[in-house]
């Protein structure tokens, strides 16, 4: 593990997300997968987060991050999920048509620290 530092901060924040898409349906396959993971690479670069693990699976996506001290679990997820449905959906239309309000993640998600013991 190597911390990473600011001009006054050294952190090790990393991050275990995890989300599903509206109605649990599979839908994240083959060029959705792809996309979704290409997405959410350029999203988490934007936040300053450095990917450490990413898997999207048919009915859910787990995400694992190292993220700057100043941003909140709870921003992070919000801001991942908001603009990687906007370009999703932007991309692949037919998936509003998948659920009733063309949404595509259901507004929970699961987040959990990561790290070693200090």
């Amino acid at each position: 593990m190597k911390l990473r530092s600011t001009s006054h901060v050294k952190y090790w924040c990393a991050y275990h997300f995890v989300w599903i898409p509206k109605y649990r349906r599979n839908i994240l396959v083959v060029e959705v997968a792809e996309y979704t993971k290409e997405v959410l690479k350029e999203i988490a670069e934007e936040l300053g987060c450095e990917v450490l693990a990413l898997e999207v699976m048919p009915d859910h996506v787990h995400v694992f991050l190292l993220c700057p001290p100043r941003l909140a679990p709870s921003y992070i997820a919000n801001y991942l999920k908001g603009k990687s449905a906007r370009k999703v959906l932007q991309k692949f239309p037919e998936l509003k048509s998948k659920s009733k309000y063309g949404k595509l993640w259901t507004r929970s998600y699961f987040v959990a620290t990561v790290g070693n013991v200090t």
